[in-house]
C-alpha cells in the first residue's frame, strides 16, 4: 500500500475542515471548480450559482468537506460522504485544485485529509470517479493508491458523453 502523505513546496499551507457557518466559503470555491472544470462534475455552475444561500450551510453539516489554503486563500476542495449502500465504504467527491497550484502537493495533501476522514468514520475502502478524458487527476489518484475497480458511467445529461470510470483504494 502507497505511503499517504504529501510533500508540498509552499512555506505555509493549510488543510481545514469547513464549519457548518461557511456555506459562503464552500460556495466562492464551488463556483470557481465548476467554472474553471465545468467537465469533472456532476453539478453545473449554473445549477449550483442557483442554490439558496442556505443550502451551502446544509451541505456543511452533512457532507465533510476539507479546503486547501495557501498565503490566505482557498486554493482547493474535497469532500467525503458514505455510501449508503456498502457500509465499509466511503466517497472522495468534488475533488478541485487551482490550476496556479496544481503539481505542488495541494491534491496529495487534500486526499490525505479525505482518507483521514475516511479511515475515522470506519470505511474500509475509498470510492471515486474521474473522467477518462481528465489524465492529470487519473494520474494523481493512481500515485496515491487508487486502482480502477471495472465500474465505467457517464455524468449526467447534458454531459452524458463524458465518459468516466470508479476508482478504489483498499484502507
Amino acid at each position: 500500500m502507497p505511503q499517504l502523505c504529501h510533500v508540498a513546496i509552499f512555506d505555509a499551507m493549510e488543510i481545514r475542515r469547513l464549519g457548518a457557518h461557511e456555506g459562503p466559503r464552500l460556495r466562492a470555491i464551488r463556483l470557481r471548480a465548476l467554472a474553471e472544470a465545468p467537465d469533472a462534475f456532476g453539478s453545473t455552475h449554473d445549477e449550483a450559482e442557483a442554490r439558496p444561500p442556505d443550502s451551502w450551510d446544509a451541505q456543511l453539516r452533512e457532507i465533510p468537506t476539507f479546503v486547501a489554503v495557501v498565503d490566505g486563500e482557498d486554493v482547493g476542495i474535497v469532500r467525503g460522504a458514505r455510501d449508503d449502500s456498502h457500509a465499509d465504504a466511503a466517497w472522495l467527491i468534488s475533488m478541485w485544485v487551482a490550476p496556479e497550484v496544481r503539481g505542488q502537493g495541494v491534491g496529495e495533501a487534500l486526499i490525505d485529509a479525505v482518507v483521514g476522514w475516511a479511515r475515522a468514520s470506519g470505511a474500509g475502502r475509498l470510492l471515486l470517479d474521474v473522467g477518462d478524458h481528465n489524465r492529470p487527476a487519473i494520474a494523481l489518484y493512481a500515485r496515491m493508491g487508487f486502482q480502477p475497480n471495472g465500474t465505467t458511467g457517464s455524468l449526467p445529461a447534458p454531459r452524458d458523453y463524458i465518459r468516466e470510470h470508479q476508482r478504489e483504494l483498499r484502507l
